[in-house]
């Protein structure tokens, strides 16, 4: 029996934030420059990044040369502020199709599902936790495991594989940016892309991408996932 490891991205893909995200680490970058009021990081780009290269960057905007050790307490601050805000999102979505898809990929005896997501593991589930969706998964890799979105990926395909006890289980990796797509092949995962985070079809197909849907509900998600 052939086994799967599926990892999904969260944001973009699972669900929308409505931008908690985003402020939490304002609000953070805030305190530790001491600029509570004056942080704005609507000029860096979130799409298909990790927390630490998010967090280097936004401390860069601010004159700040980023050492690991900064970094982990912006994150640590971070992943404080960030259930308020996650209460506080108006906007917060489930995307269509997550639920249903989980459910039923749940019940599958040769599939693992686990996150590939460029979150902070604590800041991961607690986005998760806010769509009732974090006891769908108990493994993955995280951005604070590597702030690189493909080695992300390979730590958590690393752990799906000793979860399933199988060293030859495939991958699939599902996401919503091209970055999630071309971090998926340099692992040699296929990818399941979804145009729920706002790119285009056609820049994911040009990514690489090996099957994209307009969201999760489409049937050709779980053909892939076979």
């Amino acid at each position: 029996m052939h086994v799967t490891i599926a990892l999904f991205d969260i944001d973009g893909t699972l669900l929308r934030a409505g931008g908690a995200g985003r402020r939490a680490v304002e609000i953070a970058i805030g305190e530790v420059l001491g600029k509570s009021n004056d942080v704005s990081l609507e000029s860096i780009p979130f799409a298909g990044r990790t927390d630490p290269w998010i967090i280097s960057q936004a401390l860069a905007k601010y004159g700040v040369a980023a050492d690991r050790a900064l970094i982990q307490e912006v994150i640590a601050r971070y992943i404080a502020a960030l259930p308020g805000q996650l209460a506080l999102a108006n906007a917060f979505e489930v995307l269509p199709g997550v639920v249903g898809l989980l459910r039923h990929l749940l019940g599958r005896r040769n599939l693992a599902l686990g996150l590939g997501t460029g979150n902070a593991e604590r800041a991961a589930y607690a986005k998760l936790a806010r769509g009732g969706l974090e006891s769908f998964f108990s493994f993955g890799g995280f951005g604070s495991d590597h702030v690189d979105r493909a080695e992300v990926l390979r730590i958590g395909l690393e752990r799906g594989r000793k979860k399933a006890e199988r060293e030859d289980a495939r991958a699939v990796v599902i996401g919503d940016t091209p970055r999630d797509v071309e971090a998926a092949r340099a692992i040699g995962a296929e990818c399941i892309a979804v145009e729920t985070g706002g790119y285009e079809a056609s820049a994911l197909r040009e990514a690489g991408a090996s099957l994209v849907v307009s969201d999760l509900r489409d049937p050709d998600v779980l053909e892939v996932l076979r």
